[in-house]
């Protein structure tokens, strides 16, 4: 086996803290109970102890937990989703309410199987929430739901707070690590969300060590920004079993932080960065920064005005 072949040693800053205290067991027998699927299980996410035991908060899978695509570096299976359940909408809506959550952020596996990617029940799951639990805020994070803008006015009709859409890596690695999607099919349903909801801000999240490189990942930054994202989160791509992608780097916490000055001169309202940043990572602070963002610019352009 060459050197290159070889699988990268884990960093010490990458060991994380175990918390299995009764907010994290709680959590994980209620979710079962309501057969209810998180991103931070299916896709093996190292935050799970933090936000499950200290902060107690999780990110939903709604649509089944099996997906119609099989991107090379995620973790939740692939395969001919399960029909369409309903009745999940308001079980998501209960459980937040029972979690009493500041914050909830709702994903789904992509469900290319259905005409509408699975938009009518996204949008039905944030109108269950906001009915049972109005002073919650909630972020949703979709597939490009095959690009169709009909499905992405019907899920930005029920009004989200943020829209978190990622675009997973640069733009030349996108054909090797994603699957159906593309990369300027992502930046375009971005910017199709913005101009159907302006005040809505947009979010999206780059994993590295895939064999990026500085000049692409400020690219990406720039491709951002150009079509009117607010936030991005920067994290570490780890391998999540022997057939995805290998890791090709470990960032250190020194160059996050770098990268994130950068992103923050580029204009973005959040940048979070780090080794065990995930998209869903903090999300409750994103969405607090980009509501005080965007009070300091209105308060700047009535002061210009």
């Amino acid at each position: 086996m060459s050197k290159k072949e070889e699988h990268l040693r884990k960093p010490d800053w990458l060991k994380i803290k175990l918390n299995t205290n009764e907010n994290y067991t709680g959590l994980k027998k209620m979710m079962r109970e309501n057969n209810l699927h998180t991103v931070c299980e299916e896709a093996k996410c190292p935050n799970i102890h933090e936000c499950w035991a200290v902060r107690r908060t999780a990110t939903f899978m709604i649509l089944g937990d099996v997906c119609t695509r099989a991107c090379r570096f995620c973790a939740v299976k692939t395969g001919l989703p399960t029909e369409l359940d309903w009745a999940e909408p308001e079980r998501v809506a209960d459980s937040v309410q029972l979690m009493n959550l500041k914050h909830v952020v709702v994903t789904a596996v992509a469900r290319d199987d259905l005409k509408d990617g699975g938009a009518a029940v996204f949008a039905e799951t944030v109108r269950a929430i906001r009915r049972k639990n109005p002073f919650t805020s909630i972020e949703v994070l979709p597939s490009d739901m095959g690009g169709i803008e009909e499905n992405l006015k019907m899920l930005m009709d029920a009004r989200p707070d943020i829209l978190n859409h990622n675009i997973e890596t640069v733009k030349r690695l996108t054909p090797r690590v994603r699957a159906r999607a593309t990369y300027d099919r992502s930046l375009e349903f971005l910017r199709r969300a913005k101009e159907m909801q302006p005040d809505i801000p947009t979010k999206s999240s780059i994993m590295l060590g895939l064999g990026e490189t500085k000049e692409e990942i400020i690219e990406a930054m720039d491709d951002l920004r150009a079509n009117n994202v607010d936030i991005v989160t920067l994290g570490q791509y780890l391998q999540p079993s022997k057939k995805h992608l290998k890791v090709q780097k470990y960032y250190h916490p020194d160059e996050f932080a770098e990268l994130r000055e950068i992103a923050m001169t580029k204009g973005f309202s959040h940048c979070e960065a780090g080794p065990l940043v995930r998209s869903s990572y903090h999300a409750d602070e994103q969405v607090n920064s980009a509501a005080k963002s965007k009070q300091e610019l209105g308060e700047k352009e009535t002061l210009e005005a």
